[in-house]
């Protein structure tokens, strides 16, 4: 009965979204009250450099089906509405 409960969250490097243990806190990194971790210094540096492109490229990838399908759409009509003739 006194077992704790092991985390077993895992975390995605928002540079080269490689998964990364909770635990290996050697690389993390607090942006806008979030913690983000990396899997090596380099993705750390990166992302320190420019925070907005990796997260930017995080939530576009991150759409659903529906979004994703209205995008290309929006692509394929040129973004004006369907005519009748």
């Amino acid at each position: 009965m006194g077992q704790s409960k092991i985390s077993r969250q895992i975390f995605i490097d928002p540079v080269c979204l490689m998964k990364v243990a909770p635990g290996k806190k050697d690389f993390t990194f607090t942006y806008q009250m979030r913690t983000y971790y990396f899997c090596a210094e380099s993705c750390l540096k990166s992302f320190k450099t420019n925070p907005e492109k990796y997260l930017e490229s995080i939530s576009i990838k991150r759409k659903g089906w529906w979004s994703r399908y209205l995008d290309r759409l929006k692509k394929a009509i040129g973004g004006k509405p369907p005519k009748c003739h």
